[in-house]
């Protein structure tokens, strides 16, 4: 299996910030995944701090 994260990082608070941003969407969904079986299909978007969508999680068969 693997993880996947993509976050588009060139607009809003995480273009002003990233590694800011990155590292509070890393910690949130770090601390938010135990309420997933982590089976391929899982997953859910990727919020910023100003709550806009920037990308998602999933978990895929390898």
């Amino acid at each position: 299996m693997k993880f996947l994260l993509e976050v588009t990082m060139d607009e809003g608070k995480l273009a002003q910030d990233p590694a800011g941003e990155l590292g509070r969407i890393l910690r949130y969904w770090g601390g938010n995944l135990r309420h997933y079986a982590l089976e391929p299909g899982d997953g859910a978007p990727v919020h910023d701090s100003d709550y806009r969508e920037v990308g998602s999680w999933r978990v895929t068969a390898s």
